[in-house]
């Protein structure tokens, strides 16, 4: 089967997030990612022509594909079901999550990559707000305190997996209460 341009930008992507995940954006390289991708290293190159180009693309698929398959924020008609999926979102995928958290740390290090870990805040920070938003909850500082309990959540359970079932009944409880006012 030949590789369509899109599914070989994909795997570019891909192997671009593994990289990074597993030996940080230092690792990075158009030979490593070639080398994960099965690829020649000429090819990322001209798929991306720069290293933060690269970067910045494999940002938003991550983000895209993080949304979707955790369907955390989709379709969410109550508090209940708000926040579903966030419990495993590290253990879908901890690569993905893995690659997000250590782009927002080198973006600390590099002003030039803020507009990314932007990109990344504003598209989580917008999902979780248009869910809380379906649900009732109009208090956008409580939206914004929710955010950052569930991206605090995420990031625990890269680092350290452990139950967090607790914690996320009580955000609900929040929510619930904050929809019904």
């Amino acid at each position: 089967m030949t590789d369509t341009p899109a599914s070989g930008r994909t795997a570019l992507l891909r192997a671009t997030i593994t990289v990074v995940a597993r030996g940080g954006l230092r690792a990075l390289t158009y030979r490593a990612v070639a080398a994960e991708a099965g690829v020649s290293h000429g090819l990322v190159r001209h798929h991306f022509g720069t290293r933060d180009q690269l970067i910045a693309e494999a940002l938003d698929y991550a983000v895209d594909e993080s949304l979707r398959a955790s369907s955390m924020f989709d379709d969410v008609t109550d508090a209940a079901g708000f926040a579903a999926g966030i419990d495993t979102l590290a253990q879908l995928d901890g690569d993905m999550q893995a690659f997000q958290y250590e782009l927002l740390l080198e973006s600390r290090r590099r002003p030039e990559l803020r507009p990314v870990a932007q990109r990344y805040y504003s598209a989580y920070r917008d999902a979780n707000a248009a869910a809380l938003h379906r649900i009732g909850v109009r208090d956008e500082r409580l939206i914004d305190a929710v955010w950052f309990a569930l991206d605090g959540l995420v990031f625990r359970q890269v680092v350290l997996p452990e139950d967090v079932g607790p914690v996320l009944d009580r955000v609900r409880e929040l929510v619930r209460a904050a929809a019904a006012e």
